[in-house]
């Protein structure tokens, strides 16, 4: 995949530029990347990520694409509870598939989300993992699992081909 299609994954999911988001499990930026360029210079951002060499080539990345978004990096395990602000949005690609007992992770974002506020899940469609991906979360899955975890509505985003486990999806669960 490349910027395009990170970014197109995000964008029904973002009502508009602006706003204090927080990007979980952010590894080296990909969809940090598209989100800054959908919220935009007036935006913040939360990166949070265990890997603080992925955080530091995501932190020049940004740097250089998207200089006018604010970004704060945070080396940490997004299955604890962080300190971040109220936020409009978080966005999880790619990470909670590592997760295998997911509803905690979901109680806490929960907490961190202002009313209305929402979660983009980027996964794949999939509910069996391999070694790279131990925990995925077909759509079906996922929406059941987010209504479980507190979350009032969910909605498909967007469905992209992918080289692992067939296809990846794109949803946007509301506080």
């Amino acid at each position: 995949m490349n910027h395009a299609d990170h970014v197109n994954l995000l964008r029904n999911g973002i009502p508009a530029p602006g706003g204090v988001w927080a990007d979980l499990g952010s590894g080296t930026g990909a969809f940090t990347l598209a989100l800054a360029e959908l919220i935009g210079p007036g935006g913040t951002i939360y990166s949070v990520d265990q890997d603080r060499g992925a955080l530091r080539q995501q932190e020049q990345a940004m740097r250089s694409r998207f200089p006018g978004v604010t970004v704060h990096y945070h080396a940490a395990d997004f299955r604890q509870r962080l300190d971040l602000p109220a936020l409009d949005g978080v966005v999880m690609a790619n990470s909670l598939h590592f997760v295998q007992d997911k509803l905690p992770v979901l109680r806490l974002i929960q907490d961190y989300l202002r009313p209305g506020g929402r979660l983009i899940l980027v996964e794949y469609n999939a509910d069996q993992g391999n070694t790279w991906v131990p925990y995925p979360l077909a759509y079906p899955t996922w929406e059941a699992l987010a209504r479980q975890g507190g979350f009032a509505h969910t909605q498909l985003l967007a469905v992209r081909p992918s080289r692992f486990l067939h296809e990846i999806y794109s949803a946007a669960s509301w506080a």
